[in-house]
């Protein structure tokens, strides 16, 4: 298999998701600028020129975050990256991949993307006080969400951490401060010591 990426951008989380499963996997880095690759125009490999897209066995190309990790763990599924079907555990793991990517994750963009949305530099700063502020409402719900727990789920490292590491490990990079919440502090502190974590961030170039 073979993994459409860019350095600590999203695509992070299926590259944890294949070390975790100690899996055999190429890695193809992709500049999101130009839409290009080693393979020439990444979008005849993604029409949506955006990343992580897997090249699957079959040959196949899948992409989508959350989905990749999905059809990984259901690779290896006595790994229990992903509950099994059926199982509370399942829905919740499920409900957390829909709150990382629809509250979390889509309210980083914008602060990435500032100068591309707004031209003038008063209006970019009005966009990302907004948008920081929103995140600030959006951990706290992560915070209470996660508890007192190691893992999302509990005790068992899953995909949804693989993604609630990545997408809040961008809060440096923006000025989103996760100081108040020391449960999360901890969180990330732990999953950043984590073999398969370190391994990915390391091929990433990350560390």
């Amino acid at each position: 298999m073979k993994l459409f990426y860019k350095s600590a951008a999203c695509s992070l989380a299926p590259h944890i998701v294949m070390a975790e499963l100690n899996m055999v996997y190429e890695l193809e880095a992709v500049d999101l600028k130009t839409k290009t690759c080693a393979s020439g125009d990444f979008r005849k490999i993604n029409p949506n020129g955006s990343v992580p897209a897997l090249r699957m066995e079959s040959g196949e190309i899948l992409t989508e975050g959350t989905v990749i990790m999905q059809y990984l763990s259901d690779l290896k599924p006595e790994a229990n990256m992903m509950p099994k079907t059926g199982t509370a555990d399942r829905y919740r793991c499920l409900e957390w991949l829909n709150f990382i990517a629809t509250d979390l994750h889509k309210n980083y963009s914008p602060l990435f993307f500032a100068g591309m949305i707004v031209k003038n530099v008063e209006g970019q700063a009005e966009l990302k006080s907004y948008y920081v502020e929103m995140l600030r409402n959006k951990v706290a719900v992560a915070a209470e969400r996660l508890g007192n727990r190691d893992f999302v789920l509990g005790t068992t490292f899953s995909i949804a951490d693989a993604y609630l590491f990545t997408v809040l490990s961008w809060s440096k990079y923006v000025g989103v401060d996760l100081s108040a919440h020391t449960n999360i502090t901890a969180y990330m502190t732990r999953i950043g010591e984590r073999p398969s974590v370190v391994r990915a961030m390391k091929e990433e170039g990350i560390l």
